[in-house]
């Protein structure tokens, strides 16, 4: 990384960051092309999950290609400035890489979703009709990579720069 000062390298703050997250950025590669989604996710342990119809162009990428790097954001904020230059971001992410399992079996759907639910603010165990879970697939991206970075101004909070 560039500027080092900026990298988060303790683990526990890459999971705070994954496990507070709301919207994940996933990308594919399909046929030399990136592919890029949003999705609402759940993080566990170095297992992100997340929700998805059964066909489609999403599935049939990660079938021919497992690869994913993804991306998630926490904290973002525009700090105003006095002079246009002098606006700055106020942000923390993590960027990884991993690999794509489908999951169709029912006892591994729910499992994800539990993940799911919890990280969105479902407090229990949810209940899950097996019919439902028949209706969709699980992906779990193992993670075998991920770095973060802050922004310079980020213990400063957010106030005007000057």
């Amino acid at each position: 990384m560039r500027k080092a000062n900026q990298e988060i390298t303790d683990p526990a703050v890459l999971d705070e960051i994954l496990s507070g997250g709301q919207i994940i950025r996933l990308a594919m590669c399909d046929g030399g092309k990136p592919y890029l989604l949003p999705f609402n996710y759940g993080y566990r342990k170095g297992i992100i999950y997340i929700h998805s119809a059964i066909e489609g162009r999403k599935i049939d990428v990660l079938r021919k290609h497992p690869t994913v790097s993804f991306e998630v954001e926490d904290g973002v904020g525009i700090i105003p400035g006095k002079k246009p230059c002098n606006w700055s971001t106020r942000y923390r992410s993590v960027v990884g890489e991993g690999t794509a399992e489908i999951v169709t079996n029912v006892a591994g759907k729910r499992e994800g979703m539990e993940v799911i639910m919890a990280q969105h603010g479902l407090e229990g165990t949810p209940e899950f009709d097996d019919s439902e879970l028949s209706r969709m697939v699980l992906l779990k991206i193992a993670i075998f990579s991920m770095s973060g970075k802050q922004s310079s101004n980020w213990e400063r909070g957010s106030g005007e720069m000057g």
